[in-house]
This record gives structure tokens, C-alpha cells and sequence, in this order.
């Protein structure tokens, strides 16, 4: 086990169909990227799944955005650039600006000619290490990134230290406070089960204010990460949070983790986090985690899918 490459969740068994609505800590253009207008004829293209690692700290997000340096953006020239037509990229779970992913999910057509291994090679070639392609291959007849995606599933690294550690800085978030990690999992677990999430999201563009915000988590848990207490300095810990669900809205994952920490810091009650789950408004979250701490780890697309392999 190491940091980037955490112990797998458990995955959770009979889980739903995704939720259609914008997933975690997105940005608000869309799941698809389009680097050019036109694409090859679908008659003689293939669909590839493509499995995608990233530093989030350079990119603005995921979703390709005039102007700006996006994840999107970069691979979708990349591969426009290996396999000579435009390509439309389709992700499981749009990350927002500073965010990172070890088992990001992205479907694209290309010329029935691409050979998948070739493809992620040359990508990798002129984007690694801050965006790596770890494998491509045939998607099953009518995958879709997005829609077919069950569970999503994040970590939130925060370092509970008196210094900082220049080492872990881009992936944790760096806490001098000493925090209460048995009312923070208490807190995580009134989390579990569907509940109206407006508290913690930026409401979607275009739904009403008082419309709420159902989300269903499956799993949301605090655990310490078992790094030598040498290794992170006197006094140090590091903890992780694992939260995994159908869908989430925007900035859902930063807000519960931020409120999470004001719990740990005493400056909320666990209990207070059940109320916070019936306020009609974001105003009552009191803090917001940064986003170089979250990373996208993996997407689940059920028991009968073996091509994704868990981070």
C-alpha cells in the first residue's frame, strides 16, 4: 500500500443504477469534451475504455474549457494527435480544478484501425507524469463512461501535523489542530443511507432553489493511514477519509470532509451533522476542504465488468 495507491474499499453489492445528475466536486461544463467539431463516421469507428491517472494541481478540472488548461483538454489533443481524427471524451465523474484521479473512467470512438496499447503509449509519451493513460482497451457494446457507471468512489487525505510536510503537501491537506477522529467517524456515519445533500453542494444550474438534492452513500468512513511515525514527524498523523455513492453534486466531497474536520476540531458536535442534513441551505457549512486532498480512486460498473481494475 502506498499513498497514491491506497488499499481497495469494499465494494458494496446490489447498488442502483448512477445517478444522472452532475457527479462529485465537478466543474459546471460537461461530461463531454469535444477538442474539434466533427468526428470520424461511427461505421468505422470503436469505442475504447480508457483507465486515466492524473495530477490534478495543474489542470482547472477535468471538463474541456475554452481558454483553460483542463484534463480533457490535454488527453483529448493527445489522442487526437496519435489517432489523426477529432475525439469526444466521456468521463465517469468530472473532477474540479486541483482535484486528482488514480481510476478515472473515459470512453472515446476512434478509427477501428487504433491499436489500444499503441494508443495509451503515445499518449502517455507527450503527457506523463501529469496525466497517464494506465490502460486502454475495447469498451463492451454501448459502454458509456458516465451512464454506466454504478459507484464512484473518492479518498480525502488530511495530515493532523504541527508542521507542514513538503512531501505530502500537493496530496493532504495539512491540519495543525489535534482532531477528535471517534466524533469524526460518528459524524461520517450519520452520512450513510440517501439523504437531501443541499447543505453540502452548489445546486446545479437551472434547478429550482428549494428542489432538494438526494444522493445515496454507500460507504464513508475515517481510517489512519499506517505510514511509520518517523516518516511523518513527532505528533503527526495521517487520516483518511473513504466516501463512495451513486452520484454526488458539486464540491459534496470537500464540504462533508471540511465539515467533518470542524467536527474533529470541536467546533461542531456530531450530532449536529443530522441537522446539517435537513438545512435547506449550503449557508450552514461552515468550511470547505481544498481540493489538492481529494482524488477520484475508482468507478465501479458492477460484478459482471472485470475491466477496471480497483485502485
Amino acid at each position: 500500500m502506498t499513498l497514491f495507491d491506497p488499499d481497495p474499499a469494499p465494494a458494496e453489492a446490489g447498488v442502483g443504477p448512477a445517478d444522472t445528475a452532475t457527479p462529485a466536486d465537478t466543474a459546471t461544463p460537461a461530461d463531454t469534451a469535444t477538442p474539434a467539431d466533427t468526428a470520424t463516421p461511427a461505421s468505422t469507428t470503436v469505442r475504447l475504455r480508457l483507465l486515466v491517472a492524473y495530477d490534478g494541481s495543474g489542470f482547472r478540472g477535468f471538463a474541456a474549457q475554452p481558454g483553460q488548461v483542463t484534463v480533457a483538454g490535454a488527453l483529448g489533443d493527445a489522442i487526437t494527435t496519435v489517432v489523426r481524427h477529432p475525439v469526444t471524451l466521456t468521463c465517469a465523474g468530472r473532477t474540479d480544478a486541483g482535484v486528482h484521479a488514480r481510476g478515472q473512467v473515459v470512453h472515446v470512438d476512434v478509427g477501428a484501425s487504433v491499436d489500444p496499447d499503441a494508443l495509451a503509449k503515445s499518449c502517455n509519451a507527450m503527457l506523463a507524469p501529469a496525466v497517464v493513460v494506465r490502460r486502454a482497451e475495447l469498451a463492451p457494446d454501448g459502454f458509456d463512461a458516465r451512464r454506466d457507471a454504478r459507484a464512484r468512489r473518492y479518498r480525502y487525505l488530511v495530515l493532523e501535523s504541527p508542521a507542514p510536510d513538503p512531501l505530502l503537501a500537493p496530496i493532504a491537506w495539512h491540519v495543525k489542530d489535534r482532531l477528535a477522529l471517534r466524533a469524526m467517524v460518528a459524524a461520517a456515519d450519520a452520512l450513510l443511507g440517501e439523504h437531501d445533500f443541499r447543505a453540502f453542494c452548489r445546486r446545479p444550474p437551472g434547478t429550482p432553489p428549494g428542489e432538494p438534492i438526494r444522493r445515496r452513500i454507500l460507504d464513508a468512513r475515517w481510517e489512519v493511514v499506517g505510514e511509520p511515525v518517523d516518516a511523518l514527524g513527532e505528533g503527526a498523523r495521517l487520516l483518511r477519509f473513504r466516501i463512495e455513492a451513486q452520484s454526488f453534486c458539486h464540491q459534496m466531497v470537500r464540504s462533508l470532509v471540511g465539515t467533518l474536520v470542524d467536527v474533529g476540531r470541536g467546533r461542531h458536535r456530531a450530532s449536529d451533522v443530522v441537522g446539517m442534513l435537513s438545512a435547506p441551505a449550503r449557508a450552514h457549512v461552515s468550511n470547505i476542504a481544498p481540493p489538492h486532498g481529494l482524488c477520484l480512486t475508482d468507478v465501479d460498473y458492477g460484478p459482471e465488468d472485470q475491466g477496471t481494475p480497483r485502485s
